[in-house]
C-alpha cells in the first residue's frame, strides 16, 4: 500500500503549533529549522515577527520572516525542511559574486532556480550544516545583521 500521507501541513483550521512542526519534520529536519530562526533570531533582534501563511491544500503552512519585505520563508515538509529565498535583481548580482564560496549543492540549486517577476526563487532543502551556513551568508547580502549590542 502507497503511503498517503501528504508531504505539506495542510489543515486550514489553524497554523501549526511547534510541536506539531517539530513532530512533523522529525529530529533531524527539526533541528535545522530551529538552528536557521535562532539565527535569524539572533541577527535581526526585533526585526522580524514569524507569520505564517495558508497555502492553500497543495502548498500547506509556510513560516515567512518579513518585515517591509520577506527576509526568507520556512517549509515545513514531511521528515524534511526547505527554505525559500527571493532575490531581487540587484540581491542576484550579490549571490553570483559570492556563488563560488557556496556549497555546490547551493550553487547548483542557484543555478536551476526559476526567475519570476519578483526575483529569482530558491527552494533549498535544509539538510547539511554547509546548507546552513550557506543560508546564513544568503539572508546576510539580502539583510545586513544588526550590529551586536555592547554587553554592560
Amino acid at each position: 500500500m502507497p503511503d498517503t500521507l501528504p508531504l505539506r501541513l495542510t489543515d486550514p483550521t489553524f497554523p501549526p503549533t511547534p510541536d506539531q512542526v517539530e513532530s512533523w519534520l522529525g529530529k533531524r529536519a527539526g533541528g535545522f529549522w530551529v538552528r536557521v530562526a535562532d539565527w535569524i533570531v539572533r541577527n535581526y533582534p526585533g526585526v522580524f515577527e514569524p507569520e505564517w501563511l495558508f497555502g492553500g491544500k497543495k502548498h500547506g503552512w509556510a513560516l515567512r520572516y518579513k518585515k517591509s519585505k520577506p527576509l526568507c520563508t520556512f517549509v515545513p515538509e514531511k521528515g524534511r525542511f526547505q527554505l525559500l529565498i527571493v532575490f531581487e535583481a540587484g540581491e542576484r548580482a550579490k549571490v553570483e559574486a559570492i556563488q563560488a564560496e557556496l556549497s555546490e549543492r547551493t550553487r547548483a540549486d542557484y543555478d536551476a532556480a526559476t526567475v519570476y517577476h519578483d526575483g529569482k526563487w530558491l527552494l533549498l532543502p535544509v539538510d547539511r550544516k554547509e546548507v546552513v551556513a550557506d543560508i546564513e551568508r544568503l539572508l546576510s547580502l539580502k539583510r545586513r545583521p544588526c550590529p551586536a549590542k555592547s554587553q554592560v
